[in-house]
């Protein structure tokens, strides 16, 4: 008898580690940490580049929202990343978006949305350094604009660093969409308008700001779910 209970208990600490180990080996790399090779740049002309392991997305004058996109599309994942901004520049995660060549006509919720040609639109999960402090929000770019803010949940709110590096987890799971900012549950948003888009860094525009801003990304990986 202890034989055999030595040999079932053998048999769940291997079934086990396989297990773990299977789980560590689902996450990828979304960024190979030294060029851009896998990423393609829309919208407006914002500067992007690779240094130390990070991304860094560089403000330009006069140039709309710049989105630095996956080549490939995402539909059901879990995305980890950690994020820094200067104070004053908004930027965001696009999830699930989408850009076309020409432009489109939408009807949501009884309005209609003129989508332009080469207009990035879609969920973006909000980085912001603002006092409002609704990093960690869903917003939607390009079409309905905030589907799920931050001012009922001041936990969330309060979990952003001003100084220094930020976390932010994200999971698309069909419907439903889910942030974490710093472990901290952020937001928690029902909605079904896009299943799947490409994934894209975004340098949110200044106006007629002249000195340079820059939000930087680092560690971004990807465990995509079924």
């Amino acid at each position: 008898m202890h034989a055999a209970v030595l040999l079932l208990v053998s048999g769940f600490a291997l079934a086990s580690a396989t297990l773990t180990h299977a789980a560590e080996r689902a996450w990828t790399p979304l960024f190979n940490g030294t060029d851009l090779t896998g990423w393609v740049q829309r919208g407006g002309q914002a500067k992007y580049r690779a240094e130390q392991g990070m991304v860094i997305g560089q403000t330009v004058p006069k140039t709309p929202n710049a989105f630095l996109c996956t080549t490939r599309p995402y539909t059901n994942f879990i995305l980890e990343l950690e994020f820094q901004t200067s104070p004053g520049l908004n930027s965001g995660i696009q999830v699930r978006s989408e850009c076309h060549d020409h432009e489109k006509v939408v009807e949501l919720g009884g309005k209609t949305f003129r989508i332009p040609a080469g207009r990035v639109h879609g969920y973006q999960v909000e980085i912001d350094p603002s006092d409002r402090a609704w990093s960690g929000g869903i917003y939607e770019e390009g079409r309905r604009g905030w589907l799920k803010d931050l001012k009922d949940n001041e936990p969330a709110r309060r979990a952003y660093r001003a100084e220094g590096w930020n976390h932010l987890r994200i999971e698309c799971r069909g419907s439903s969409l889910k942030t974490w900012l710093n472990g901290v549950a952020a937001a928690d948003l029902v909605d079904e308008v896009t299943p799947a888009g490409f994934i894209a860094l975004q340098v949110h525009g200044v106006g007629d700001r002249q000195d340079p801003l820059e939000v930087r990304w680092r560690n971004l990986r990807i465990q995509e779910l079924p």
